[in-house]
């Protein structure tokens, strides 16, 4: 494929993924995730806000000299103080990228930035300029970039571009933005911004209406081919786009999504299992993708179509993102082509009247409980055996 068919996966677990709060993280356990998003051969690794703190700045930059095959980027504020510590924190990198942002809504420019479009226009050419003079690989970003109006947005996109970054984000930070909309936005940057192909176009959807991932995926089809996002959607309020949803939708869509994705997809439940225990963040069973209930099938019709093949209930293999297999669950709605699968797995041998007996007093049992493990199964299983060698 070309370099414009392959979509750069961005992660930023460490940077905003931290920014969710009570999900801060060490210096160590950040290095750990980093060796895990390296391994996974994500594009780009965020790996902290180096002006946020000195520890923040410690782990960009052990972050910088321990990875070595991708790229490390650290934010800055649109401030040459910022820019400058970013760049002291990644120099050592082998692949550094300075990533600049400022607000460019109107809501911002009054209330946060106090700035008119004139001084934010400065400070987006100052801050690039100054960027691109100590790194070559330079991103800028539009805090707040689906609130701002289009002519002062692609006004932005062009000075930005024009300074020398080599990437434009344009983040949905609030999650407002509908897929449609989203979608538009990122067309009319593409049509009316005349210098726009001398940049990648990245964006940065966050989760507050649920449409990070549908709004990151319609950004794509539009023409961005960067991807913003993090380990289990981690991020400030409801999260950000989730990688591995963004990942497995590009993977298992090829047909409407033919783009090239490098991440090395049966890490990303190692990936999950680790940020969740760094960050006491709990996966919930019906996450997609990673959750325990992903591959897991309680219903007998399910049961029954996935025994006769895969594809019937699963769109993608579960060792193809990690897991080991898929499960079947007992419980009331389980059919018996999906117990006599489960007897057969715990190695219970009956003929067919043994098996009608303890399917019915497993659904006897079933009705009572949320799920039937299976040691209660092979009790069961040698209650009816017992019954059968007193009969004989």
């Amino acid at each position: 494929m070309s370099d414009k068919e392959r979509v750069i996966i961005f992660d930023t677990t460490l940077r905003d993924g931290e920014q969710s709060p009570g999900a801060a993280m060490s210096i160590a356990e950040k290095l750990q995730i980093a060796a895990v998003l390296e391994d996974m051969s994500v594009d780009v690794i965020e790996a902290g806000f180096p002006a946020a703190s000195d520890g923040d700045f410690a782990a960009v930059q052990q972050i910088a000299h321990e990875v070595r095959s991708v790229s490390v980027a650290g934010l800055a504020r649109a401030a040459r103080q910022d820019i400058d510590r970013a760049w002291e924190a990644l120099k050592i990198a082998a692949r550094p990228r300075i990533h600049t942002f400022i607000s460019t809504s109107p809501l911002h420019r009054k209330f946060k930035l106090q700035m008119d479009c004139d001084q934010v226009l400065e400070a987006v050419a100052d801050s690039v300029r100054h960027a691109r003079n100590l790194c070559g690989d330079v991103e800028w970003g539009a805090e707040d970039g689906s609130r701002t109006e289009p002519d002062f947005l692609c006004r932005c996109v062009e000075v930005a571009v024009r300074e020398g970054a080599g990437t434009v984000n344009i983040a949905d930070t609030v999650g407002y933005t509908l897929p449609g909309e989203f979608a538009a936005l990122i067309t009319m940057l593409m049509n009316r911004v005349p210098n726009i192909d001398k940049a990648v176009v990245s964006v940065h959807c966050h989760d507050d209406l649920g449409l990070a991932v549908a709004n990151s995926l319609a950004a794509l089809s539009a023409g961005a081919r960067q991807v913003e996002c993090t380990i289990n959607g981690l991020g400030e309020r409801a999260g950000n786009a989730a990688l591995e949803e963004i990942v497995m939708a590009l993977r298992t869509r090829q047909d409407s999504m033919p783009y090239e994705v490098g991440v090395k997809t049966e890490h990303l439940a190692e990936a999950s299992r680790l940020v969740s225990a760094v960050t006491g963040f709990a996966v919930p069973p019906n996450k997609p993708v990673v959750g325990a209930n992903a591959f897991a099938h309680a219903s007998g019709i399910h049961q029954h179509g996935v025994l006769a093949h895969a594809a019937t209930y699963e769109i993608m293999t579960p060792q193809s993102v990690g897991h080991a297999q898929s499960s079947l669950v007992m419980a009331k709605h389980s059919g018996r082509h999906g117990f006599k699968a489960k007897l057969k797995e715990l190695g219970a041998d009956l003929d067919d009247d043994a098996i009608d007996d303890a399917f019915r007093r497993f659904k006897r049992l079933a009705d009572n409980r949320r799920q039937v493990g299976d040691a209660e199964i092979i009790a069961i299983v040698h209650e009816v055996l017992d019954l059968q060698q007193t009969a004989a």
